[in-house]
């Protein structure tokens, strides 16, 4: 029962506050069709993703962001039409396929000027942006990628941030293998979650909340420098 009321309720979510375009809509099931995974963001997390980009930075909407995880390019399409005006999207990409298809869907989103795709594995990319660009230049920062490596994602990334600069985290409750009601040691993704979650809430640079949209969403304002 309280799987068929969550399914419920995730579409009702979707159908009243976050209507897709015929693109948004038809994305994944061309996704799918080549061979990529379905574990896209939910529509409503979409939706969730674009106003705090509108919201970033205290300066009319993001103008840099990041997203650790491309996937399709489902939710980056998503992030960049709530960002300000000219702002720039950097996006990381493991899977070549991957990245392929989303460069694709970028294109046909008319949003390829304003997202830049940085291929191969995520901690490396970070690395190399943390060292060539300077602190407190990014508004927000999207985690959805190996939810093992998510306490390294933020460490690295945490300079980075801008004061009143968001991150936002998918995952935070669960995926389609398992919950955060699983027994500790049942799943390695489930114990790094809670771990990262534990970490970001403990931050006293950051105010954090978690919120039950789609499989959770962790959002964390940076307060201080």
């Amino acid at each position: 029962m309280a799987k068929e009321r969550t399914q419920f309720l995730s579409g009702y979510l979707a159908d009243v506050f976050a209507k897709e375009d015929p693109q948004l809509a038809s994305l994944m099931s061309r996704a799918v069709a080549e061979g990529l995974p379905d574990i896209s963001v939910s529509p409503e997390t979409g939706k969730l993703l674009s106003i705090l980009a509108r919201l970033a930075g205290g300066h009319g909407g993001a103008r840099q962001a990041v997203e650790v995880g491309t996937l399709g390019g489902y939710s980056a399409i998503w992030l960049v039409r709530g960002m300000a005006p000219g702002g720039k999207l950097t996006t990381i990409e493991l899977n070549p396929k991957h990245a392929d298809f989303a460069a694709r869907e970028f294109a046909r989103a008319g949003v390829s000027a304003r997202i830049q795709i940085r291929r191969g594995p995520a901690i490396e990319q970070l690395k190399v942006m943390a060292k060539t660009m300077p602190p407190s230049s990014i508004d927000l920062l999207f985690l959805d990628a190996v939810k093992t490596e998510y306490s390294e994602y933020f460490a690295i990334m945490r300079p980075l941030i801008r004061a009143n600069g968001l991150v936002i985290a998918d995952n935070i409750l669960g995926s389609k293998t398992w919950w955060m009601d699983d027994a500790p040691g049942t799943s390695a993704d489930r114990d790094a979650v809670d771990q990262f979650n534990r970490m970001v809430a403990a931050d006293v640079g950051f105010e954090s909340v978690g919120i039950p949209v789609g499989h959770g969403i962790l959002v964390a304002r940076k307060i201080g420098t």
